[in-house]
């Protein structure tokens, strides 16, 4: 009882630090499009991933986030391409709920080997809230505080950009909540978010390691920005190890695998599937006041991508006389 009171005064006063109204994840560099729907379609092929995250362990009823994404890349015509996805994620903080379905669509340009991808996200916010409330005065009621469960749900917009080059570096900037839903039963009203995105790989010296370094700013626009900065590096596209780093809140180490599935040949050896998977865990290492309480906070992600390339079947006629 006595944590689930603590937290709640902690939350309140770290309000004017970041007002952060979407779920916080540190594998954001993974999970582009929830928060910017250019993003989908990127990696040229179909992907779901499953990401989990445990914030503040030790804490009773601390947040807890489970997402699913889905990308993929489609042509549209012969000369127009365009990704496509689905976000859900549902959010737990103490009676608090929200769950929340986006629906992405971006169109590709081709830009003299760079792609730029303009996406919009349509879908819908549910928020409720228990009534599992302990009265600190018996003999006072207060009407503000809910005496059963409630829950409204509210449309959401959201639109991101992004220029990228695969393998090489990307830049996007993005906004959610441009609707602003407002829930008059809960007496809550959504924040427009904008983040700032940027990355760039780059190898290091000849040999098989190559460093990768993402950098996220993000704000409700009604608080100062918040920063997370990453580095880690991958070996031979298979392993890969860094570090995430949130100024006032907390350091995060990393680790991974990537692993390429050998081709699989089907159809008269005509249709090639080429798959990958990626998995990561990391563990945030509280640098802010709340380290007297808790020891960190938890997470990790599975993605597993697919891509089946079809040859063409080649029509030829012969001359009789030369058969």
């Amino acid at each position: 009882m006595k944590k689930s009171l603590l937290i709640a005064i902690v939350s309140l006063f770290s309000l004017p630090l970041f007002a952060q109204q979407d779920p916080q994840m540190t594998f954001w560099m993974f999970d582009k499009q929830s928060f910017n729907p250019g993003a989908v379609g990127m990696d040229d092929c179909h992907c779901g991933s499953l990401f989990y995250r445990n914030q503040w362990t030790g804490f009773e009823r601390a947040p807890k986030t489970m997402m699913f994404n889905y990308s993929g890349l489609f042509n549209v015509t012969d000369k127009f391409q365009a990704g496509a996805g689905l976000t859900f994620f549902n959010d737990r903080l103490g009676q608090e709920t929200n769950n929340v379905f986006r629906l992405h669509f971006a169109p590709k340009f081709d830009l003299s080997g760079h792609t730029l991808s303009l996406g919009l996200s349509l879908g819908f916010l549910n928020k409720s809230l228990g009534n599992e409330w302990i009265a600190i005065d018996d003999f006072r009621q207060d009407d503000a505080i809910p005496d059963s469960e409630i829950a409204q749900t509210s449309f959401d917009l959201g639109f991101g950009a992004m220029i990228s080059k695969p393998n090489k570096y990307y830049v996007g900037i993005s906004a959610t909540h441009l609707t602003a839903p407002t829930m008059d039963n809960l007496n809550f009203k959504s924040s427009p978010h904008a983040y700032i995105m940027g990355g760039v790989n780059f190898p290091l010296g000849s040999g098989p390691l190559t460093m990768r370094t993402n950098a996220l700013i993000k704000t409700d626009l009604g608080a100062p920005p918040a920063y997370d900065l990453n580095a880690n590096v991958i070996y031979n596209d298979l392993v890969f190890g860094g570090l995430t780093f949130r100024p006032t809140d907390a350091i995060a180490p990393m680790a991974g695998l990537e692993y390429k599935f050998a081709p699989k040949n089907s159809n008269n050896g005509r249709t090639t599937t080429n798959s990958n998977i990626r998995l990561g865990l990391t563990y945030d290492i509280t640098t802010s006041e709340l380290r007297t309480y808790t020891s960190g906070s938890v997470e990790f992600f599975v993605t597993y991508c697919m891509k089946m390339e079809t040859t063409p079947i080649r029509i030829r006629h012969n001359n009789p006389r030369f058969l």
